[in-house]
């Protein structure tokens, strides 16, 4: 897998709607997993990924109260780096957290995959996910 930086979007509850109408409009089909689906009590899209035939990418999730920073338009769009080269990946998040704050640490997931998420020092928040294998 080639590396992908992805644009993220968080959206207040409407994820689902967002990323149909992104899929009407680009093209493509979505993947969504609940937060109940990973066994939180909550509603809601806990991560959608949308590819499209054109090549685009776009990751979104909900939110909700308690999860970070209020939703607010302008604060709701994130970056996501993935891939399968870990030596690159972990070299990026390494320099993407000097200065800023881990907000996940960067480790192994329930779906198989290194995931983390960090504010660098300006504030933006990035996701980075390093292609796995599921723990058996």
């Amino acid at each position: 897998m080639a590396q992908q930086l992805n644009p993220y979007i968080t959206f207040p509850g409407n994820c689902a709607e967002a990323m149909a109408f992104y899929a009407a409009a680009l093209g493509g089909e979505v993947q969504s997993m609940t937060f109940r689906d990973a066994g939180m009590d909550a509603d809601g899209i806990m991560h959608s990924n949308l590819e499209t035939p054109a090549g685009f990418h776009i990751f979104a999730s909900d939110t909700f109260e308690g999860m970070g920073a209020p939703h607010a338009v302008g604060n709701n769009l994130q970056i996501s780096i993935s891939g399968d080269d870990s030596d690159a990946l972990r070299g990026y998040w390494d320099a993407l957290a000097d200065g800023g704050q881990v907000v996940m640490p960067l480790e192994r997931q329930m779906w198989g995959d290194d995931y983390g998420m960090l504010a660098d020092k300006f504030g933006i928040l990035w996701h980075v996910n390093i292609a796995g294998t599921p723990a058996e």
